[in-house]
């Protein structure tokens, strides 16, 4: 991603999609689709992470609210999610933009080669013009692997993809000094610096349609803003909120983040490396990963030592046994034995498979 281009996940709650009612509200969807494309139109790509899927499945299925047990709720998620997907399909399809849903759990973004899937598959959807769609697997989640909200999801997907901005789109403006259905002297708060227990104090409850409350999307700004993306949370209704927002409008609660993405993603990256693993590239490997900030080929590499698993971090060595980077690994070390010093157009030929040309992508790489 260059440096004047913007990355965004755009999270759109139950409340938005549906205006309100019990119903998937089309013409709602239509205005959000076409802000979508106008912005990513200009340049800033885009991740979508929806809500909505219970609702159109209730819709389809003509269910009552009132019912709300795990079992139900899975088959609304089971009949609603295609029906949701069908209908992102036909909209973005005006305006030529493929869709791609991605289904996800907590276990799924624990996970290091899950994790390192999911992300590439998101990076790469981007790349290639492609809007990725997100929302959580209720199908086959269960308690303990569940996110249990998109709006915590929205921020573990925002720090999956090193996002700039997380945009929580809800049926409230921000973060109030009270409930302002209560109290008519309640004010909109416009910048939120530190989330503290005085900030968490001001959140309510749960809403009626989604799973999300003010609660929830506290803590996804808390994770976001840690991951060193910065949220804001707004009205869905609000017109043309999300180039607005993109223009630096006091539109909505702004949470600024705490930390900048390249310290978060070297915090990640260097948490768990591999002690004795020992992956050792030639001169002109040394050049593109120092001085062009390019991504390790398996034809720079001309040794590799220790045991290591896709997905984890990896230490690199120049011929000299300088440490010069870490990253997390596309390749086992295993591998990595076959594959080293080869073209990557001949990964797919010795191992019979591929995760793609990079053995340590640079955005998964930190330079020492």
């Amino acid at each position: 991603m260059s440096t004047s281009q913007q990355r965004i996940v755009v999270k759109l709650g139950t409340n938005v999609l549906t205006a309100g009612t019990d119903r998937l509200h089309r013409p709602r969807i239509v205005e959000l689709a076409r802000q979508i494309a106008e912005v990513r139109a200009r340049g800033t790509e885009v991740v979508l992470v929806s809500s909505g899927a219970v609702a159109a499945g209730r819709e389809r299925l003509d269910f009552p609210r009132r019912r709300r047990d795990i079992p139900l709720k899975q088959l609304l998620a089971a009949v609603g999610q295609s029906r949701l997907m069908h209908i992102y399909e036909q909209i973005f399809g005006l305006y030529d933009i493929p869709v791609a849903q991605t289904l996800l759990t907590r276990d799924d973004l624990g996970d290091r080669n899950r994790y390192l899937n999911a992300r590439n598959t998101l990076l790469a959807c981007m790349l290639h013009g492609v809007l990725p769609i997100i929302n959580e697997n209720d199908v086959v989640a269960v308690n303990e692997i569940r996110v249990g909200d998109n709006d915590n999801l929205s921020a573990l997907v925002a720090n999956l993809v090193d996002a700039d901005l997380l945009l929580i789109l809800s049926d409230i403006d921000g973060l109030y000094t009270a409930d302002p259905r209560r109290d008519p002297a309640a004010t909109r708060i416009a910048t939120v610096h530190t989330i503290d227990d005085a900030i968490y104090a001001l959140a309510g409850g749960s809403n009626l349609r989604g799973t999300g409350g003010m609660q929830t999307k506290i803590q996804a700004a808390d994770l976001a803003t840690h991951g060193g993306t910065s949220v804001v949370i707004a009205a869905g209704a609000e017109r043309e909120v999300i180039a607005r927002i993109l223009a630096g409008e006091p539109i909505g609660t702004r949470f600024p983040a705490v930390a900048t993405r390249i310290e978060s993603r070297k915090r990640w990256v260097l948490a768990e490396t591999v002690r004795h693993s020992r992956v050792t590239v030639d001169d002109g490997a040394l050049r593109a990963l120092v001085e062009r900030g390019k991504s390790l080929l398996p034809a720079g590499i001309v040794a590799v030592e220790g045991e290591f698993g896709r997905g984890q971090t990896v230490r690199i060595f120049d011929a000299d046994g300088r440490e010069i980077a870490r990253g997390l690994t596309q390749y086992t070390a295993h591998d990595l034995q076959r594959i080293r010093g080869l073209r990557s157009s001949q990964i797919s030929e010795t191992l019979g498979y591929d995760y793609g040309p990079e053995v340590v992508h640079r955005d998964d790489m930190v330079i020492l």
